[in-house]
């Protein structure tokens, strides 16, 4: 499904295939022999997502571009089932596996991997090469890699990388009414989508 957004449209190859079930929204614009699978959504709220060449997105994962972080997809890059690529950075020939998440402000250095369930948070950016194993959460740049169990620790380094300032404009502590009052009025520029023919 392809969707006009804030006055722009989803730029797709002819040698791209975007499944019947994907939802591609706004200043998407696609890389040659792009794979967009079933389910997955690729939507430009009001920065873009671009893609290199050769990059799988598979089953319902999401890429969301921002206004100060677009989402920008390297070549020969997968992205994983079920995996969240918000307004991060990823290089080429990165693997993101399912689950994996990248949060804005994030970069995944050149053949990175984002193993099982991993988070790359805000602000963060992983070396080249850098392996993120399964459930683990990289914080900081250069990041430090943190396994779930060091909360305590992790929370010291993310504290620093303002996860609401990021995501949301606020500062931390702003009360969930005020922030979803925002977001509902943010997200409400898609009462003004229309569906694309082609």
């Amino acid at each position: 499904m392809l969707i006009a957004h804030r006055g722009t449209r989803p730029v797709v190859p002819e040698s791209a295939y975007v499944a019947p079930s994907a939802v591609l929204c706004g200043a998407v614009v696609l890389g040659e022999r792009a794979r967009v699978l079933h389910g997955a959504v690729l939507t430009a709220e009001d920065g873009e997502v671009r893609t290199g060449a050769d990059v799988v997105v598979m089953e319902n994962a999401l890429v969301r571009g921002r206004a100060n972080h677009p989402a920008v997809l390297g070549t020969a890059v997968l992205i994983g089932p079920h995996a969240h690529i918000n307004g991060a950075r990823i290089g080429d020939e990165v693997f993101v596996a399912t689950g994996a998440s990248a949060f804005p402000g994030a970069v995944a250095g050149a053949g990175c991997e984002l193993r099982i369930n991993s988070v790359l948070h805000v602000n963060s950016r992983l070396e080249p090469g850098t392996v993120l194993p399964i459930g683990w959460i990289a914080a900081g740049d250069p990041a430090e890699l943190f396994s779930p169990d060091r909360h305590d620790e992790l929370w010291e380094k993310q504290r620093g990388l303002d996860f609401p300032g990021t995501v949301y404009g606020v500062p931390r502590g702003t009360p969930m009414r005020t922030i979803m009052a925002r977001q509902a009025d943010f997200y409400g520029a898609h009462l003004d989508d229309r569906l694309l023919d082609d």
